[in-house]
């Protein structure tokens, strides 16, 4: 059987990354594995455990997100 968790991130990098955009804090949300950066309403996915930083690949949030 395979665990299907989302994978965590190391706190400390959590500290340390800002949007490339804004330069704004992030937001967390492990369920969807994304950094969701609220400024510039733009979702950075994780793949692998690693945080893709880059606009062109970035989830533009829906209204109410």
């Amino acid at each position: 059987m395979t665990d299907t968790a989302p994978l965590a991130l190391d706190p400390r990098l959590l500290e340390i990354l800002v949007c490339p955009v804004t330069h704004g804090t992030l937001v967390y949300d492990r369920e969807a594995a994304e950094l969701i950066s609220k400024s510039a309403r733009l979702a950075y996915p994780i793949r692998d455990g690693v945080p893709i930083m880059l606009p062109e690949e970035a989830r533009a949030l829906e209204e109410g997100e």
